[in-house]
């Protein structure tokens, strides 16, 4: 029997937390034994919100970024024996009725990772900004330029995948200070495409971008956007690993 972990890290979600793990207890409490919440220390009541919902809750006693949020709760995952690691966006971006796509694969078909994307047939984008629909193109085109290996949606972040499949693999290494921000999920995909030993695949999964602009992304231009490409340059230099 698998045990499945929910991975969702938080920054300043009071608004979103709740009606998130309502709509994944709504619809995945069957298939999901634990919706672990990391909270990057927000600001507002996010933490609260999550646990009123339900919701196990870590905090950050900083705020550390994405990314060090990701790896809190894959610490959490593997401490505590589960099988499987599921991640999705605290931000309602993404649908958890869509769970079984990301998780049948992990246990009927025995895959190790499974990464969502929304330009599969049978994905869909809603109210997506122009820039980061532009975005979201190019990188899947750099992702191929310097690994050979052609992943549709590197930026999507709902994904699922076996936990101490990757976390006991000596070439992967999420405990670097550099992963803490939006390099860890890039980082990660780039070693899972360049390695022979995971059953990987892509499964169509839909992201919906708020009306109001600012609830849209918490992304900064140029910064983040190095962020996301900064991990494939530098493995691909051999200047980390």
């Amino acid at each position: 029997m698998n045990k499945t972990l929910l991975i969702i890290p938080a920054f300043n979600e009071s608004t979103k937390i709740g009606e998130v793990i309502n709509k994944v207890n709504q619809h995945c409490k069957s298939i999901i034994d634990k919706i672990c919440v990391v909270d990057d220390f927000s600001s507002d009541d996010t933490a609260e919100k999550a646990a009123n919902a339900g919701a196990f809750v870590l905090k950050h006693s900083k705020n550390l970024g994405v990314g060090a949020a990701i790896r809190t709760g894959l610490d959490y995952g593997y401490r505590e024996n589960y099988d499987i690691a599921v991640i999705i966006s605290g931000d309602d971006q993404h649908d958890p009725q869509e769970m079984p796509n990301i998780l049948t694969p992990l246990i009927r078909e025995d895959f190790d990772f499974i990464q969502g994307s929304r330009f599969m047939k049978g994905g869909k984008t809603v109210n997506q900004p122009f820039f980061r629909k532009l975005l979201t193109k190019i990188y899947p085109v750099i992702f191929y330029l310097l690994t050979g290996k052609y992943c549709s949606d590197i930026t999507n972040g709902f994904r699922g995948f076996k936990i101490k499949s990757i976390c006991d693999d000596p070439s992967i290494n999420l405990h670097q200070y550099w992963l803490n921000r939006y390099e860890l999920e890039v980082y990660l995909l780039y070693k899972i495409y360049n390695s022979n030993r995971y059953k990987k695949k892509e499964v169509p999964i839909s992201i919906l971008y708020h009306n109001r602009i600012r609830e849209r992304t918490k992304m900064k231009p140029l910064i983040d956007w190095w962020r996301i490409f900064r991990p494939l340059l530098l493995l691909r230099l051999k200047i980390k690993a």
